[in-house]
């Protein structure tokens, strides 16, 4: 019987950034500090250092140990915010409600063709784990449907899960039972400080949602303490200004040690919507000055490192992940699920045809459009992990 040559694993593009004081490399397995004698003035790292590294381990890629599986559990939204991925339009009254992708809402029955698909790509990936990601519109829109998936989804084996909501649906009683479920994190997004982010993130039916968002965050923290918190900070240049005051805002109204709080700029992704905010050097500045004031309020803050293909997306087979929309239909990303023409499988067929799919199988990044080049973006991130590289390692927490 012919052996089967395994298929390629994840690749990690090392990092070389420049410190205060010297360098710092970010490898696949780890990261260090790096002397200035050690890197050539075109930047990069002599041999013996890049030899030392080498032999030290840090080049080598820790490969997935789980199988990365999204579901929306509801394409529906009960948020009108103008930039997102899933609206096929403009509302054209001008109010809140834009056109938005199919209704289509997570089954029983699904669940069960989910799950067996699942089963199926694990076994051939020879993963053991899960990492679960619920996803919608709004999850919490079938809260019945999250708790079954999540319940069920042991079955395979041990199950890391994170949901992804608006948090405008959440109480306390969800909170526990989605935690008694299975569920281990929760990210929450915020459109800039109170003023700022009720102009952006806004109920279909019109008005803000700053304060009901952080008042059903801060019930379900006390509830569920053993859950832990992702809050991410959409930036652009409609709500720039307004960072350090949410920093505070947040500080004040929620338990920061329950929370890793994470800052990006939204990609020109929506229909009809532009981020004018560009990726300059005082850019950086001012996101580190944002990070530092979150750790020295107790927020966590992640340690930067390499540049790891995401697991759903990276591989054009599927061969490490999956996103399934409500209805059973297979799409690379979160970024295409649930938009016509975008299909590249289902779960009961599997994945079309590598031909059919060519052009229809994009990742996370493809459509977070920018008007820099590439090069711009990589010094703008470089000089922002290295100036939390710093602070993180004189600080004690790396």
């Amino acid at each position: 019987m012919p052996l089967t040559r395994p298929k390629p694993g994840p690749t990690v593009t090392p990092r070389l950034i420049r410190a205060e004081s010297g360098w710092w490399f970010l490898g696949g397995s780890g990261r260090a500090r790096v002397r200035p004698a050690q890197v050539t003035p075109e930047g990069t790292l002599t041999e013996p250092a890049e030899r030392y590294l080498r032999e030290a381990g840090l080049y080598e890629v820790r490969p997935y140990d789980a199988y990365a599986l999204t579901v929306l559990t509801s394409t529906d939204c009960n948020l009108g915010c103008g930039y997102c991925f899933q609206n096929t339009g403009q509302d054209e009254k001008g109010g809140h409600r834009p056109p938005r992708i199919k209704h289509s809402r997570l089954t029983s029955e699904t669940i069960t063709k989910v799950l067996d698909f699942t089963r199926i790509r694990m076994a051939e990936a020879d993963l053991h784990k899960l990492a679960v990601t619920l996803f919608g519109g709004e999850p919490l829109l079938n809260p019945r449907g999250c708790r079954e998936l999540l319940g069920r989804a042991a079955e395979l084996g041990p199950v890391d899960a994170l949901m992804i909501s608006n948090a405008t649906l959440l109480t306390p009683l969800i909170a526990k039972d989605l935690h008694r479920s299975g569920l281990t994190r929760i990210q929450v997004t915020f459109d800039g400080d109170q003023q700022r982010h009720d102009g952006i993130r806004v109920q279909r039916s019109g008005g803000g949602t700053f304060e009901q968002i952080t008042r059903n965050v801060a019930r379900a923290m006390a509830a569920a303490p053993e859950l832990r918190w992702i809050l991410r900070v959409n930036v652009s240049h409609h709500n720039q200004a307004g960072m350090p005051s949410l920093v505070e805002q947040l500080a004040a109204r929620l338990d920061p040690s329950q929370a890793t709080l994470s800052f990006a700029r939204v990609g020109d992704v929506g229909v009809g919507y532009a981020n004018r905010l560009d990726h300059q050097a005082d850019l950086a500045a001012e996101f580190a000055d944002w990070y530092l004031r979150a750790l020295d309020l107790g927020f966590q803050v992640s340690a930067p490192g390499p540049a790891k293909p995401c697991p759903t997306c990276s591989f054009t087979d599927g061969r490490y992940g999956a996103t399934v929309n409500a209805d059973g239909v297979l799409s690379s990303c979160w970024e295409t699920a649930g938009h016509p023409g975008w299909e590249v499988g289902t779960i009961t067929e599997g994945y079309l045809p590598e031909e059919v799919t060519a052009e229809r199988w994009v990742t996370c990044q493809d459509l977070y459009r920018h008007e820099e080049e590439a090069a711009v973006r990589a010094a703008f991130q470089d000089r922002l992990d290295g100036i939390l590289l710093d602070h993180l390692y004189a600080t004690g927490r790396l």
